[in-house]
């Protein structure tokens, strides 16, 4: 009975022990917690986890490379075979037969004949400077040449009015040998190219000379 006592003594002394230490334990954590202890053994125990966020870069889309140049081949140009016809030789007749039928050279025409040319004037039955003579004139004894051009037809008739190319140095002379030249119309020699008349213009000379 008392070896039973005994050993339940050590037995509850045991129960005790471990008792004593489990309520010490939750009294530790329990004063850990409160003053934060845990969490610093915590972070010495285990660094805090930092994230970084990485962004992925987009590549940027590059266009295909471009295709290989095509190498195109020139045309080789082979050149034609030389060939050669042998040709029988042609008769005798057929050369003369060539020279005969050769263009003849023709002699270069002669030269045109000159064509005979006579001039015009003053023709038959022309007025004449008598009749003409200022009276002023006259009595002044002025006498003078004056030089009329005039253009005349095939028929002998003036194409215009005459005018005068010299002056005789007076002015009546002048104006008088203008008027025989007009009432000449009809009356002059046309000139003629072998022989016919053709139209034509020429100076001639009207003078003024007192009779004595």
């Amino acid at each position: 009975m008392a070896a039973h006592v005994q050993h339940d003594s050590g037995f509850f002394s045991r129960r005790a022990i471990v008792f004593f230490f489990i309520v010490c334990l939750h009294v530790l954590l329990i004063y850990a917690f409160a003053t934060g202890l845990a969490r610093r053994a915590i972070e010495i125990v285990a660094p805090p986890i930092q994230t970084d966020i990485v962004e992925e870069v987009k590549k940027q889309d590059q266009p295909p490379p471009p295709p290989p140049p095509q190498m195109e081949r020139p045309p080789v140009e082979v050149p034609p075979p030389d060939v050669t016809i042998n040709t029988a030789p042609e008769p005798s007749s057929t050369a003369i037969t060539d020279v005969t039928n050769r263009p003849v050279r023709q002699a270069p025409p002669p030269p045109p004949r000159p064509v005979v040319r006579t001039g015009g004037g003053p023709g038959k039955n022309f007025p004449n400077t008598e009749d003409f003579y200022p009276e002023a004139s006259k009595r002044l004894n002025e006498e003078g040449t004056a030089i009329v051009h005039a253009c005349v037809g095939p028929d002998g008739r003036l194409e215009g009015t005459p005018t005068l190319q010299e002056s005789s140095g007076k002015s009546r002379l002048d104006q008088a040998a203008i008027k025989l030249a007009t009432a000449g119309s009809g009356k002059y020699k046309p000139a003629t190219e072998d022989g016919r008349p053709v139209k034509s213009c020429f100076p001639f000379k009207i003078k003024f000379t007192l009779r004595g």
